[in-house]
């Protein structure tokens, strides 16, 4: 019998640049190029954003409403005008935020998919069960990727058969301890492929531990891919017809993006999109000496973060979305149901504001009154029809039994103190386990916020208030009406690599790439930092990454000795090396502009 003993770890905290693991290359900007501006969408549950930034800083900006019923419609109207009498070959490239598979998860909008999972030591998978049509099969790997029960094919071809005949066309296929041997997964995906459209693989949607999550990830993969699948073919549909021939990028929930073709394939990094979006857009004007949080108010909710020095704070397992735990890597966000359309309303004599949105403010044309049409009666938003807004707020303050006036104020404050008691929530929630940011691990850190950075479209007034009820010290972004399309513009491409070696086996791999290597005697811990980085360059390049851009870490390293008979055979060594989510190599040039334009009043249209 093998054990192992003796574990070695070092997580998050590589800092010497010298060090193979952790690179920055600097060849060739677009900039640079002279291809000088790049188109940043953010489509939001109320308005969809389009920007066109470049080394002269916010060049065009357009917001049009969110139509979900016909929402391409409105994504290529504003693409439209941003690129009009433009000369498509100086835009490098477009970069775009979604909300569409999240919303999709929270309002179960989510069809029918399968899932097949093989039966191994521990847990019986029927706890993690994710859906109607989810099978288990007998096959099993043990911990090191060794077989030890083989895979039953015969009820693979029913738990398919009976999937087929249900109409389900997507299925997620899931092992446990596929990620030290996926060949159980890789057989099971050959024998059903012909009968369904799409098969993901546990160990292709995530290299890292948690049987558990990893089910609910491949779940996710395949129930969002339609939804992904149609967003994408309308956009490069769309493209081709404008003659707009130019890179596509999706931003993912960690706050960097993925060349919008592969994006077909891990359709769940678009999960949570929209709040790195929030993220990205508030990061260049952050200041690095500071603990902030970071509120993008919006129409329907409030997206909240955190940065520490100007660094995002990650979610330390993975997104967390609905009742779904998942292993798709994110950036720590908190939605709440707040924001400017959010419904006003009195039950038994007390002030309620959300968390449901049954339209527009009343002063745009809605139903019922909200925090905007308040800030109409306050005399602190234009625009709009402010009798409509004072009819609204006139209805609930004959409820409460106070003037209009008062009854405005009593909303927007309340509103902006639920905002922030949420926002203290957040922060207690991330001080209550381990802290991580894109960076590094950040061993008992508890962070203590000082600042506010505030964006959406009405941040300016949000802000205000926050600085008269808080002791925050209280900032609004540039341009803030359109900062998260800003930040999806200027946000950078990301992955990750996980790679196993033993020595004992002399065998390295790296299943979500289908690396396997043999290896020679000697093999050590500083060589499997460098081939996983060799891994992570390659994949990031293939993935869409400027070569300018490529600022690895190692985010885990593990080391394990392994004994028979008392004595040491070899070690199993597991490496996680990351591409840091950031800004690209030129944003602080279009940051700079950016301010500029604002301290002069400047607004592009």
């Amino acid at each position: 019998m093998i054990r192992l003993t003796t574990m070695i770890i070092s997580v998050s905290n590589v800092r010497d640049t010298h060090c193979p693991a952790r690179r920055r290359i600097r060849r060739n900007d677009p900039i640079d190029q002279g291809q000088t501006m790049i188109i940043g969408l953010d489509v939001g549950g109320t308005h969809t954003d389009v920007v066109l930034v470049g080394e002269n800083g916010l060049e065009r900006r357009i917001k049009v409403p969110t139509d979900t019923s016909a929402l391409f419609d409105a994504v290529f109207s504003g693409l439209e005008h941003i690129t009009r009498d433009i000369d498509i070959s100086q835009i490098s490239h477009a970069v775009l935020s979604t909300t569409l598979t999240t919303n999709a998860i929270v309002q179960d909008k989510l069809p029918a998919v399968g899932i097949i999972v093989t039966c191994g030591p521990g847990i019986d998978p029927e706890y993690f069960r994710t859906c109607e049509h989810y099978y288990r099969v007998a096959g099993a790997m043990d911990h090191s990727g060794r077989e030890i029960v083989k895979l039953d094919e015969k009820a693979v071809e029913d738990a398919a058969a009976r999937m087929r005949d249900a109409g389900i066309e997507y299925v997620g296929v899931v092992g446990k301890f596929s990620i030290r041997n996926p060949a159980h997964e890789i057989r099971i995906r050959e024998i059903i492929s012909p009968m369904f459209q799409k098969v993901f693989l546990g160990h292709n949607v995530s290299g890292n531990f948690s049987f558990p999550r990893r089910i609910t990830t491949a779940f996710l993969n395949a129930s969002v891919y339609p939804l992904h699948k149609r967003f994408f073919e309308a956009v490069r549909q769309s493209l081709d017809k404008k003659g707009i021939q130019i890179p596509i990028y999706i931003l993912k929930a960690d706050g960097g993006t993925m060349d919008f073709e592969t994006s077909i394939d891990f359709p769940g990094q678009s999960i949570l999109s929209g709040p790195a979006a929030s993220v990205m857009g508030s990061i260049g004007f952050a200041t690095g000496d500071q603990e902030t949080i970071v509120l993008d108010i919006g129409g329907t909710t409030t997206d909240m973060a955190v940065l520490i020095n100007g660094v995002p704070v990650l979610a330390p397992y993975g997104i967390e979305i609905a009742e779904h735990k998942t292993l798709i890597r994110a950036l720590h966000s908190y939605s709440v149901g707040l924001g400017g359309d959010s419904t006003v309303r009195v039950e038994h004599g007390h002030l309620f504001i959300g968390p449901d949105r049954t339209g527009p403010a009343m002063a745009y044309g809605g139903p019922e009154p909200t925090p905007t049409d308040a800030l109409f009666v306050l005399g602190k938003a234009q625009n709009g029809d402010r009798e409509k807004a004072e009819k609204g707020i006139e209805a609930i303050a004959q409820l409460l039994g106070i003037s209009t006036a008062e009854t405005a104020r009593r909303i927007f404050d309340q509103t902006c103190r639920e905002i922030l008691d949420s926002a203290r929530q957040m922060v207690s929630l991330i001080n209550s386990r381990p802290v991580y940011t894109v960076r590094e691990a950040l061993h008992g850190h508890r962070i203590k916020p000082a600042r506010l950075l505030v964006l959406g479209g009405p941040a300016p007034m949000f802000a205000e208030n926050f600085t008269a009820v808080s002791d925050y010290q209280v900032s609004v972004v540039p341009h803030w009406d359109v900062a998260n399309a800003v930040g999806t513009a200027l946000s950078r491409t990301t992955c990750e690599v996980t790679l196993f070696a033993d020595t004992y086996k002399l065998e390295a791999s790296a299943p979500e790439e289908m690396f396997v290597q043999a290896l020679k005697p000697g093999f050590t811990m500083a060589d499997a930092k460098e081939m996983a980085t060799e891994l992570l360059e390659k994949k990031a390049l293939r993935e869409g990454a400027s070569s300018g851009d490529l600022v690895t870490d190692v985010t885990e390293a593990l080391e394990f000795n392994m004994v028979r008979d008392f004595r040491m055979i070899g070690k199993n060594i597991r490496i996680k090396v990351q591409v840091r989510p950031g800004l690209i190599g030129q944003y602080e040039k279009i940051i700079a502009q950016i301010k500029k334009q604002s301290r002069n009043g400047e607004n592009p249209c």
